[in-house]
Formats: structure tokens, sequence, C-alpha cells
């Protein structure tokens, strides 16, 4: 996929996670993350903490980090005791093996009764991965739609990213949305059968929209 606009230019290998996984698209609003978990040497201890909102790629992130680090990830700061994660961060300190956490929410946020967890984590660097900016979530629609095997045309990815509530959770949603639509009417997906969709499913804004009539396509 070329790069768009905007997008930015790292010297990464992490195209793809594996057979299940579709591609991690970096833009404005995960570089700084992705860059940072690129260079384990440069971390000043052995453990970070990934934040970012539901369906924005962390766990892809986090397969990948596996994949070419050899560390450890635990997914969901809560799906682990605090006793294990006590002694996974001791751990990547002793081995050099790095740990990453992936979370809804920095560890300030987090309810730790441990106190030396909660000691051990406050030195810990937090990556966040902010909402998607235009280029991101064009390339985001077009790539979900590409791992569904429907080749999207251009215009219609440039039509909704506009119109819609700017994050992860409604690219997903819009996806789904377009894909049933199609086919349970048989018809590809156009500009029209678009419009249509996110009106009908209240995914868009309609006084946004009307707004925006003079600029809606064929």
């Amino acid at each position: 996929m070329a790069r768009a606009p905007g997008q930015i230019a790292l010297p990464l290998d992490w195209s793809a996670g594996g057979s299940n996984d579709g591609p991690l698209i970096v833009g404005t609003s995960n570089a700084d993350a992705v860059r940072y978990l690129r260079h384990v040497a440069t971390w000043p201890v052995r453990t970070a903490v990934l934040t970012g909102p539901r369906g924005s790629g962390r766990s892809l992130i986090g397969r990948l980090f596996a994949r070419d680090t050899g560390g450890r990830v635990i997914d969901g700061h809560g799906s682990v005791s605090e006793e294990e994660m006590f002694h996974a961060w001791n751990a990547a300190q002793m081995s050099g093996v790095p740990l990453l956490i992936i979370a809804d929410a920095p560890p300030a946020e987090w309810n730790i009764r441990l106190p030396d967890l909660r000691s051990r984590l406050a030195a810990v660097p937090v990556l966040a991965i902010g909402e998607p900016d235009d280029c991101l979530a064009r390339d985001l629609i077009e790539a979900l739609f590409a791992q569904r095997g429907i080749a999207l045309a251009p215009e219609v990815a440039s039509y909704i990213v506009p119109r819609m509530e700017r994050s992860y959770a409604m690219i997903h949603r819009i996806v789904a949305a377009l894909d049933a639509a199609s086919l349970e009417t048989g018809r590809s997906i156009g500009v029209r059968l678009t419009r249509e969709t996110l009106l009908s499913q209240g995914l868009i804004d309609p006084d946004l929209l009307e707004r925006q009539e003079s600029d809606i396509c064929r």
C-alpha cells in the first residue's frame, strides 16, 4: 500500500504479524509508540506500557513486538494478577527480555494494591496510541475491506472519513455495516450504498451530511 501524505516513513518490518493479522498501518497517531517499541536497547527499564483505544491495533503491535524481540506481552493489565505482573516486571529487569503491558489507561489510573508494583510501574514509560488522523482512518478502512476480500474504490473511503466520528471503534462499525449491506442487497460498495447505509444505521450525522451535500458523489 502506498504511503499517503501525512504518514511517516519508518525503518519497520511490521507489515503483518501472521496469517490471521492484517497490516500495521503507521501514521501520526501511533508512530511514536511503534518507534519506541522497535528500539528496545534504548529502554531505561525493560518494561513499557502501551495504551490506546480498542480497535487501534494495539494487540497486533504487541504480537509484532513479541515476534521481533522475543519479549513477553501482557495484553490487558487485568488479565493477570498483581503478583504475576510484579514477578514479570522483575524477571524482565533480571533477564533483559523486555515486557510490554497493553492497557486501556496508564498505570496511574489503575487500582493497584501492591505498593511494590505501584512504585515499579511509576518508572515505566507509557506509550499512547491516539485516535486516527485522516490518512490513517482512510488507509485503515481500505485495509479492513481488503481483509474481507473486498477491493474498495478510493472515493468510498474518502467519502466516509470527513463525515464519520473519528474513532477506531466507528471505523470497525462502518466497515461491518457496509459489508453486511452489500451482502444483503447484492450491491457493490460505492458512495451511494455507503451514504444510504450510514444514514439508515445512524453512523453519520445527518446535519453534517446536509451541510456537505454539495460534496456528495454520484
